[in-house]
C-alpha cells in the first residue's frame, strides 16, 4: 500500500522511447528497455529457465490518470489492475503492471482474467495480429506513483526505477503493459 509523502503523490512521467536519450539512462538497462521483443522469453533465456510469475494482486479499480489517457478510458472508467513480479532465478528482476479495460476482457480477451502466475506476455506473443504501439520510458522517483509497489520485496531499495511501457491491441481491443527493471536484473 503506497503512503503520501507531503501529502501528494505524482504520476511518473511517460516519454516515446524515441525521444529519451540512450546516454541520459542506465548502461546495463538501455537493451532491456528498448527491446520489442517478448520479454518473458528473453527473461527465460537469461535466468537459464528459472523463471516464474508472482502474482502479487489482480483487481479491478480506477487505473491512474497517465494509464487511463494512453487508453483513451474515460475518468470514472475501472479496468482489471494487474501487478506481478518476474522472478528469475529466485529474485525478482522486474515488476510488472497491466491495465486492461472491460471492454478488452470479451472474445479472447476473457482469458486475461484467468492467466494467474502465467505470463501475460506469453499470452500477447503467442496471439496472431496482436499488435505493439510505440514503447513509452519513464524514470520513477521515491515520491511518485509505483515506486513502492515496484520495489515492495524486491531487496536494496533503488534511489530511480527505470520502466517502459507499450499498449497492446488484441483484436483491435487494448491493453497496458508497463515493466520496472529491479536491481537484480543483469546487464545485457
Amino acid at each position: 500500500m503506497e503512503v503520501k509523502r507531503h501529502g501528494v503523490w505524482r504520476e511518473p512521467v511517460w516519454r516515446p522511447a524515441g525521444n529519451v536519450l540512450r546516454a541520459t539512462l542506465p548502461r546495463q538497462l538501455r537493451t532491456w528497455l528498448y527491446d520489442s521483443a517478448s520479454l518473458t522469453l528473453r527473461l527465460q533465456q537469461v535466468s537459464g529457465g528459472d523463471f516464474r510469475v508472482r502474482l502479487l494482486s489482480q483487481r479491478w479499480q480506477r487505473p491512474l490518470l497517465n494509464e487511463r489517457l494512453a487508453l483513451a478510458m474515460g475518468h470514472h472508467e475501472y479496468a482489471m489492475v494487474r501487478q506481478v513480479q518476474l522472478i528469475c532465478k529466485g529474485q525478482p528482476w522486474v515488476y510488472a503492471r497491466s491495465v486492461i479495460p472491460a471492454s478488452t476482457m470479451s472474445g479472447s480477451g476473457r482469458q486475461l482474467s484467468k492467466l494467474g502466475s502465467r505470463p501475460l506476455g506469453a499470452f500477447l506473443f503467442a496471439r496472431d495480429g496482436v499488435v505493439r504501439e510505440p514503447m513509452e520510458i519513464a524514470c520513477v522517483h521515491p515520491n511518485e506513483m509505483i515506486y513502492d509497489d515496484a520495489t515492495a520485496g524486491a531487496g536494496v531499495k533503488q534511489q530511480v526505477v527505470w520502466g517502459r511501457r507499450s499498449v497492446f491491441r488484441l483484436e483491435q481491443k487494448p491493453l497496458l503493459v508497463s515493466e520496472f527493471f529491479l536491481p537484480a536484473i543483469p546487464a545485457r
